[in-house]
């Protein structure tokens, strides 16, 4: 049994998977990772193995609790990876996307796919089915377009989605909303629509945060999964217990 635990800039995501089959996640904020760690090993006594991924650096406490408890792995440069990585700097490649590429190889493999994460920022992650990584984008996400817009305006407020979006907007604060939501929905469109004019049988995962407020909005046939990265670390960490 693997334990996958994926550290954000705002949040714990801690998954308990059986082979590849999701059993139990939690979200939480970090100052309480001792706890929820203690209470996931109490309910899952037969986790034998971690993976761990950070983008936060200050975690020795957290990373010293994983190592004692379970055979531990980190994702880095070190580990061993599914796919080949043709991004001319890996090292600064993130490892939100390195494990979401290695979700679509395991859910798609020999396929083109398009990995959309829809977070703080949006990005874009194409592997072909050759299961060669090959880049992508990386562009404001929704929340962050919202804040732009108000901290670099002097009289403009600071909005978030809502249900109710207009293409022609009869207030301020809906020509915001129809700029901010329509403009990331059509840029989204047009990117698949790009990138399915240079290579067929394209499939197209969203996942993160705002996946299933975008979903709903596209015009684009797109599966949306929510745990797509957390997959992608059990795979990897899978992968590397064979290595």
């Amino acid at each position: 049994m693997n334990l996958v635990v994926d550290i954000g800039n705002t949040s714990v995501k801690m998954a308990v998977f059986q082979n590849n089959s999701l059993l139990h996640k939690l979200i939480f904020p970090l100052s309480d990772f001792s706890n929820n760690f203690q209470k996931i090993k109490i309910q899952f006594p037969e986790i034998e193995t971690t993976i761990l991924s950070s983008v936060v650096k200050t975690i020795s406490k957290e990373k010293k609790l994983l190592q004692r408890d379970t055979y531990f792995f980190e994702l880095t440069q070190a580990l061993s990876l599914p796919f080949e990585n043709k991004y001319a700097t890996p090292a600064t490649l993130g490892k939100d996307r390195i494990a979401l590429v290695a979700a679509a190889v395991a859910k798609f493999p020999k396929k083109n796919t398009l990995v959309i994460d829809a977070g703080t920022c949006v990005t874009f992650d194409f592997k072909n089915d050759k299961e060669e990584y090959l880049g992508g984008a990386i562009s404001p996400g929704l929340e962050m377009r919202f804040k732009a817009l108000h901290n670099f305006t002097a009289n403009l407020p600071l909005l978030k989605p809502g249900e109710n979006l207009e293409l022609i907007g009869g207030s301020t604060e809906a020509s915001m909303t129809s700029g901010v939501v329509n403009g990331l929905l059509l840029e989204i469109d047009g990117t698949i629509a790009s990138y399915a004019t240079e290579y067929e049988d394209l499939t197209i995962i969203l996942t993160g945060g705002d996946a299933q407020f975008l979903s709903v909005r596209l015009k684009n046939s797109i599966f949306a999964n929510s745990n797509f990265l957390l997959e992608g670390l059990n795979y990897i960490l899978e992968f590397n217990k064979t290595q």
